[in-house]
């Protein structure tokens, strides 16, 4: 499971011409999924995001979690995340887990951010043609593998 997490002053999220999801000062996270994820990579992940220390401080220092600032938050799925570019140009996406196994796990993600962070978290929609906007805080942009948590 691989996650890009922006911190941003505000981001949304818009599905033909309707937007779905609006936060302001949180975190936007774009979630790639393979067939290999497992709710132990769920839970590792999740715990990892609501605790990093990426916002500042009375000091302006990243000392503050997303869960110390009461941060919002909107998880988008982007299986391009999963791409492999070892060969040509054209990426291949083989890696990235197919709806059916895809699904239940972002669902599971977003239920797991939910719960450790205390409040309700707003979502794009599977699989759907998204159009994502956003202010990045800082900026901060920060990549995590839940493959590489050793």
């Amino acid at each position: 499971m691989k996650v890009v997490i922006q911190r941003v002053t505000k981001a949304s999220v818009t599905i033909e011409g309707e937007k779905v999801a609006s936060i302001e000062n949180g975190l936007l996270i774009l979630l790639g999924i393979v067939n290999e994820d497992t709710l132990e990579d769920i839970t590792w992940l999740s715990n990892k995001i609501v605790n990093l220390r990426i916002f500042g401080d009375e000091n302006e220092v990243m000392n503050r979690s997303l869960k110390d600032t009461n941060g919002d938050v909107i998880v988008v799925s982007q299986f391009t995340l999963q791409a492999s570019t070892k060969k040509g140009n054209r990426p291949s996406y083989i890696k990235a887990a197919k709806p059916d196994v895809a699904i239940p796990l972002y669902e599971d993600f977003v239920n797991q951010i939910e719960k450790d962070l205390g409040k309700k978290v707003q979502t794009g929609q599977f699989g759907a043609d998204m159009k994502v906007e956003l202010l990045n805080d800082g900026p901060v942009t920060i990549i995590i593998d839940s493959k590489n948590k050793e």
